[in-house]
């Protein structure tokens, strides 16, 4: 921890959120000011998902995927009947984050979706997604034996009409179909993987209301999520004083500090690590992990406070600590300092696994240092793809930021004949990205015949290419196809025709069809929809559409951002205004200005001193 603390800059202060949890303030700073700390002030663009699985080891919690995940089965006849049924339900969001709480929406059909900053990068570092049920290996053959049975309640479940699923469990129950942990334990991980929250929580009050089962910490825990994910963080919140005493333990409060950070609430997350401080909870690298993505996200000046408490408390850095470290450096083009930080995992005995490769790569092409890239790509192939064909799915895009379409299409290769669906999203993204929109067209084709039902984010990959290349008739004709096929059009969609539509130069349209989204629909758009309309406002200087903008995006349940700020400063440098107030605002919000801010602060100040203001004074 020592060695991560020199490859950083000097701090001025601590974190008033955790510094309860650290040292005094003047016995840090003596001791601190001659090692560096990570200290970026770019905003890094990311996606916001970092619900990890608080019932198990931190080791599992570092084995996270690559970017966004999708159900990955093979097609063809690898696949087992049981799997097949299982992915040919993928006409769900299968998407990332936590859903904001709105008390005029059922809960039944929340299906959450990733927030994306302003530049969309899926190369984030993200802890695996929260499965507090119990897993097929812990529950081991009853699992295997009851898979049917489960399979069947899952299909029943997703089938009910309406938003209830009460109809669909009582009668479930009355024809005296077995209900054991295995069966809710696979109906539960599906729901869960198919971001169906809502219909999740109601099997999880279903279950309780009509004594089914007796909860377990772990329970409580899982419905704590839920509620967090569904409801918000204040209804979860709430929820913990209805838990027995003797259930809550650390898993529940683990449980609100992820959500808590998915939700991008710093205030509400500070609370709750001290509340468990307080408690006399040990610290984990669990929390110390979700406040260094937190920092990572909102302000990483900050990450030096979270390591020097770990160095303090003799918590040792797992393969997800190092991870978030490498892509922070990465993300202020500190290439030098992210080697730093390799050597220093390494010498702790911890190898890089395939996305941290992925990440390192990713900053070395941002860099410029593309031989250095291509030679991890090549050591990520392992010398044989064949016998490493994990890897491909990372591959894939990062050939093609290279440039490499010979690259690229010898990985496909190798996944042409029987491919997976995420490796398929990588290719149609890959080719989009060298401009060969055919070769993309064709691998989407190959998926659609391949699986019986896309969903949304399999059909959105395409239109993203088509948004990329202002291909705007395309992009109409794919989502009435979409529409046409049955599949749910939801906030991963809206956001890809927002940008179909802005770089088509119809800002009117996009936001039209966000506005119409949300008032049609029960979901929540996604954080970057909204940034993409108001930065294009920005840029016009339309003060009064970029204050609505961002007006919208509070009122759909955001947390206030610096780069929200940003851009509605913007606004008014370009329409050359004076902003009146803003400083205070960004007060209320609890927003701290970086260097790039107050910069622009100063351009929009009414009150400014200039040397014509003063020989008119």
């Amino acid at each position: 921890m020592w060695a991560l603390r020199r490859v950083s800059n000097p701090l001025k202060g601590l974190s008033g959120g955790i510094s309860r949890a650290c040292y005094s303030k003047s016995k840090i700073l003596s001791g601190y000011r001659d090692f560096k700390v990570i200290d970026i002030i770019a905003e890094c663009p990311q996606v916001e998902s970092v619900v990890c699985q608080v019932g198990y080891t931190d080791d599992v919690c570092s084995n996270f995927p690559f970017g966004r995940r999708a159900l990955s089965s093979q097609a063809g006849a690898e696949t087992s009947e049981s799997e097949s049924e299982s992915d040919s339900e993928d006409g769900f969001s299968e998407l990332d984050a936590p859903a904001t709480a709105d008390p005029t929406k059922d809960e039944g059909e929340v299906i959450s979706e990733p927030d994306l900053s302003d530049n969309e990068s899926i190369d984030e570092p993200s802890q695996n997604e929260l499965e507090l049920a119990e897993t097929e290996a812990e529950l081991g053959e009853k699992v295997a034996s009851r898979k049917k049975d489960g399979l069947e309640l899952f299909k029943a479940i997703i089938a009910a009409p309406g938003l209830s699923i009460q109809s669909a469990l009582d009668k479930w129950e009355e024809e005296g179909k077995y209900l054991g942990r295995e069966v809710i334990a696979f109906a539960m991980l599906n729901l869960r993987k198919r971001r169906m929250y809502g219909r999740a929580l109601q099997l999880s009050e279903w279950l309780e209301s009509n004594n089914r089962i007796e909860f377990n910490e772990r329970d409580y825990a899982s419905r704590l999520d839920l509620i967090a994910k569904v409801r918000g963080i204040q209804k979860a919140e709430s929820y913990i004083t209805k838990i027995p005493q003797s259930f809550r333990g650390e898993v529940i409060y683990r449980t609100l500090l992820a959500n808590c950070v998915g939700d991008s609430n710093v205030k509400k997350a500070e609370e709750v690590f001290n509340k468990m401080k307080d408690l006399g909870f040990s610290i984990t690298t669990f929390a110390c992990n979700q406040l260094l993505l937190l920092y990572k996200r909102v302000d990483k000046k900050k990450i030096a406070d979270v390591l020097l408490l770990m160095e303090k408390e003799n918590i040792k850095p797992t393969l997800f600590t190092y991870t978030i470290l490498i892509d922070t450096k990465g993300l202020s083009n500190d290439i030098d300092g992210m080697d730093q930080i390799v050597e220093t995992m390494k010498a702790q005995g911890i190898e890089p696994d395939i996305q941290t490769q992925a990440t390192l790569a990713k900053h070395y092409v941002s860099g410029g240092l593309k031989e250095k890239a291509e030679a991890l790509l090549k050591e990520m192939e392992g010398g044989n793809l064949k016998e490493h064909r994990w890897a491909c799915r990372a591959l894939l895009p990062l050939y093609a930021v290279l440039g490499k379409a010979d690259e690229v299409g010898r990985v496909w290769k190798v996944c042409e004949s029987n491919p997976r669906l995420d490796e398929c999203m990588a290719a149609i993204e890959a080719w989009g990205r060298l401009k060969k929109i055919d070769e993309a067209e064709a691998v989407f084709e190959r998926m659609s015949k391949t699986w019986k039902k896309l969903s949304s984010r399999h059909y959105t990959s395409l239109l993203k290419v088509y948004a990329n290349h202002k291909m705007l008739t395309k992009g109409k004709d794919l989502v009435k196809r979409m529409a046409d096929s049955g599949c749910r059009i939801g906030p991963f969609t809206w956001d890809a025709l927002v940008k179909l539509y802005v770089e088509a130069g119809e800002i009117e349209k996009a936001d039209s069809i966000l506005q119409k989204a949300t008032q049609q629909s029960q979901m929540k758009p996604m954080f970057s929809s909204y940034m993409t309309i108001m930065n294009q406002y920005a840029r016009r200087g339309d003060i009064h559409n970029a204050e609505k903008m961002f007006h919208r995006i509070r009122q759909a349940g955001y947390v206030s951002r610096l780069m929200m700020f940003n851009a509605l400063i913007q606004a008014y440098i370009n329409a050359k205004a004076p902003a009146y107030g803003m400083r205070d605002r960004l007060r209320a919000d609890n927003i701290f200005p970086n260097k790039g801010l107050t910069a622009q602060l100063a351009l929009v100040d009414a009150f400014r001193k200039t040397p014509v203001s003063d020989l008119l004074d």
